[in-house]
């Protein structure tokens, strides 16, 4: 099987598989304890944070270490609007986030805070100005994601930081991170980010681990009350053989990203032409995004038909980004896009690893190819 999901998930590196069991073997005393084996493994915890600063480019008290990013856009989001409600209680975000920032934004409205949610272009990325404009001086945070997780749009967050400081400086900024990191380059300093999520097993780490990014001189109410770990902000035992193993797969993805980025952006483009010359595709993704995901629907058909008759065909892909993938609506990204509903239910994401070559994209578009003759003529026997 050819597997081109990773953007829901990728598969560990192996030096990151076998540095995790060696440090649940050898490791395994609690970094909180006093005796050698705590101070052993608060060792590696110490360290583990250093390298994580170092692939950020931050400093190494910033890094708090999460359970991933569900956990650190919770974290940012909730967090904020506890710490900052004497300076207001409005949110800004965009209509085609994750989730886990939509979903918590719309809870948080529930219990009284104001939300305002940027439309995007037909491309699916918003426009810094659109953003700003939504600010007002009721308003604690702004939160924008780098890459859309579903189909590729970059966010011009850089443009979005560096005009909000400017004219907000109190206003926080945070960016979810989590189809970024190891794909496109991007500073939190100079793009003036207060806070930064990520997940470990976007970028071939383990699952179950991430990070939040707290820039030096921001404060948040934390949502984990216990032992007080991680300065306070989340309170439980670190998990340390997937803690070292994230900083691994890390510090491999930031060195890697340059060669990656140039290896899938030439995939992309051959992804690209070979969709949009099989008639009746939309091709959803924009060319200038994200290189590793090519989004496409096929009007009229069901998009769980054509992944299960590519699965037959040999190849892994998926709907809607993992975590709306079993639910049998059309999506909200694409219907955020001006997509018409039929475009929203039949979506099929692509998204690239490192090990994938020319030869397999010209055979993943002759399998789409020929599920697209497939279905045609499923759906004339069904007239």
């Amino acid at each position: 099987m050819k597997y081109f999901d990773h953007a829901a998930t990728t598969p560990p590196y192996e030096d990151v598989i076998r540095t995790v069991g060696e440090v649940m073997a050898q490791h395994f005393g609690n970094p909180s304890s006093l005796h050698r084996m705590g101070e052993d493994s608060g060792k590696l915890l110490s360290k583990a944070r250093e390298v994580c600063a170092h692939a950020l480019q931050v400093n190494p008290g910033e890094i708090v270490f999460t359970s991933g990013a569900t956990e650190s856009n919770n974290l940012a989001i909730r967090g904020t609007m506890a710490r900052y409600r004497q300076r207001g209680n409005h949110i800004v975000t965009t209509t085609v986030e994750h989730a886990s920032v939509y979903e918590t934004c719309r809870h948080l409205e529930q219990q009284g805070c104001d939300v305002t949610y940027v439309p995007v272009q037909a491309n699916g990325a918003v426009r810094a100005e659109d953003v700003l404009a939504a600010v007002t001086d009721n308003t604690v945070l702004v939160s924008v994601m780098h890459v859309n997780n579903e189909v590729g749009a970059v966010q011009p967050i850089a443009e979005i930081g560096k005009a909000l400081k400017n004219r907000h400086p109190r206003v926080l900024f945070h960016v979810d991170g989590v189809q970024g990191f190891g794909k496109l380059p991007l500073s939190i300093r100079d793009s003036r980010i207060d806070l930064y999520s990520l997940s470990a097993h976007k970028f071939r780490g383990p699952k179950g681990t991430g990070l939040l990014y707290v820039r030096e001189g921001v404060h948040l109410t934390q949502l984990l009350t216990g032992g007080g770990q991680e300065g306070g902000l989340r309170s439980g035992t670190e998990n340390i053989p997937y803690i070292v193993g994230m900083t691994k797969a890390m510090r491999m993805a930031a060195e890697r990203q340059p060669a990656l980025a140039a290896h899938w952006s030439k995939l992309s483009r051959e992804l690209h032409e070979g969709l949009a010359g099989l008639p009746g595709l939309v091709v959803n993704s924009s060319p200038d995004g994200a290189p590793h995901i090519v989004h496409f629907s096929y009007p009229g058909m069901k998009a769980e038909a054509m992944l299960h008759m590519l699965e037959e065909e040999g190849f892994l892909v998926s709907t809607q980004s993992a975590c709306s993938s079993k639910r049998s609506e059309p999506s909200r990204v694409l219907l955020a896009m001006q997509k018409e509903k039929d475009c929203a239910l039949s979506g099929i994401r692509i998204s690239l690893g490192e090990e994938h070559t020319e030869e397999d994209v010209r055979q993943l578009l002759g399998a789409v190819k020929r599920t697209m003759e497939r279905l045609q003529i499923v759906k004339g026997g069904n007239r």
